[in-house]
């Protein structure tokens, strides 16, 4: 077999793996190994470049924003910050058709600037909200389709994780990757509430839902102290990277230490829960690291593959266009969506359409937008969707079936799919805190 047909053998046998449940770091490390010792037939070879995969990626000063992240978000989790910013905004929205879909809504784009999780979105707020929207009579496909669309925004909004595995990826900086995140992640927030408005006034049946008036309205000072500390976080965070006063690890261990304080102030941190977050911050840690150095040794397999060199010699003989290219690639991440997961969507379609990317002068950064948003559209479709399967699981509800959560969120997958248009045809809004 000649070395590209050993690398389209490798990707394919990859994505079979992942479905057939194999641990993806192990699927990608493995078939990479074996693909290099095949393609070049050198036992030592294949061994040489593992190491140099272990020693490029994970050692980097870079990749000290996955603990700290992580730990920050568990933090700002415990301490109860999601169920307060949620109380502020569905007190706001309390009269509005839908507004407590709304209130979720931008409860959890506020919560997914400081966690970076739409599995502990969706966690949390199926706690939070969509008990309180049943029992308002809201439709319960719509209850739990919102929870699971705005779930999503904790993958875009930084600081995420998907950024992150991203900027490793296309080797760009993590800082540029988080500030280009967050106008696309408010842009979809606005979208989500637009859309439920949308639904509120043309197909009321959808939402249903009585007037939320026994959600007693909150003083301002009630809502300064459930908001001032999360904000005040989101600035210092934020603010540093975008000022260039911190690094984003700088910002992460800045962050990691604020939410400590805050939750500490509010009482709300014990011995338990704080050994209980470091644990989880190391599980959480090492599942990710050890992702990206399997990803490391598979990029370079495709190098030695010449896969992606091949790829593009094809796009360019049949004269594809920009907007043919960006097709192919938005319909080739919806299929994978179906069966793969955001982080192995990343890690394998990305290396082998960066170099058609790059000469066409195109920010990476935008790509990885790009990139990142398609990808999470698979969050919610079947036969996958883990958002789905988390709130199902979390609610434990025998009146909503599985089948309900996929079809509450298909509305809001079918905004992210506009809202992803939008950023292809208009580059600048995922750049433009950066120019």
């Amino acid at each position: 077999m000649t070395p590209i047909e050993i690398g389209l053998v490798s990707v394919v046998a990859i994505v079979v793996l992942i479905y057939l449940g194999v641990y993806i770091p192990i699927a990608l490390g493995v078939v990479s190994f074996v693909s290099i010792w095949l393609m070049r037939d050198n036992f030592d070879l294949a061994m040489n470049l593992l190491k140099i995969a272990v020693g490029d990626s994970v050692m980097e000063y870079a990749f000290a924003t996955v603990p700290l992240f992580t730990f920050m978000g568990l933090i700002v989790s415990k301490a109860g910050l999601g169920a307060d910013v949620y109380e502020v905004m569905s007190s706001g929205f309390r009269r509005v058709k839908g507004g407590i879909g709304m209130a979720t809504v931008g409860a959890n784009a506020v919560f997914a600037a400081v966690t970076g999780s739409s599995i502990a979105s969706a966690s949390v707020f199926s706690k939070v909200s969509v008990p309180q929207m049943l029992n308002l009579d809201y439709n319960p496909r719509f209850a739990v389709g919102v929870v699971a669309g705005s779930s999503v925004l904790g993958m875009i909004i930084p600081p995420s994780a998907m950024l992150i595995i991203y900027s490793f990826v296309a080797e760009q900086s993590v800082g540029d990757m988080f500030l280009a995140g967050v106008v696309p992640g408010i842009l979809l927030a606005i979208a989500y509430v637009g859309a439920i408005w949308l639904m509120g006034r043309f197909t009321p049946d959808f939402i249903r839902g009585r007037s939320a008036d026994d959600i007693r309205p909150l003083s301002w000072a009630e809502i300064a102290s459930k908001t001032l500390p999360i904000l005040f976080l989101i600035l210092v965070v934020l603010g540093g990277i975008y000022t260039g006063w911190m690094t984003a690890v700088e910002a992460g261990a800045v962050g990691s230490l604020l939410g400590l304080l805050i939750a500490v102030v509010r009482r709300k941190m014990t011995i338990k829960l704080f050994w209980d977050a470091l644990l989880e911050t190391g599980h959480i840690t090492a599942a990710i690291l050890f992702l990206i150095t399997a990803a490391s040794i598979y990029s370079r397999m495709l190098g030695l593959a010449g896969l992606p060199n091949e790829l593009g010699a094809l796009l360019a003989q049949s004269q594809a266009s920009f907007f043919m290219i960006m097709l192919i690639y938005v319909l080739l991440m919806l299929f994978l969506g179906t069966l793969l997961d955001t982080a192995s969507i990343i890690l394998i379609v990305v290396p082998l359409f960066l170099p058609l990317i790059e000469p066409m002068g195109l920010s990476l950064v935008w790509f990885g937008i790009v990139t990142v948003i398609g990808a999470e559209i698979g969050l919610l479709t079947p036969p996958l969707g883990i958002s789905c399967f988390v709130i199902k699981a979390t609610l434990n509800d025998d009146r909503i079936t599985l089948k309900d959560v996929f079809l509450g969120a298909l509305p809001f997958a079918a905004v992210m799919l506009v809202v992803l248009i939008l950023l292809i045809r208009f580059p600048v809004l995922s750049l433009a805190i950066l120019n």
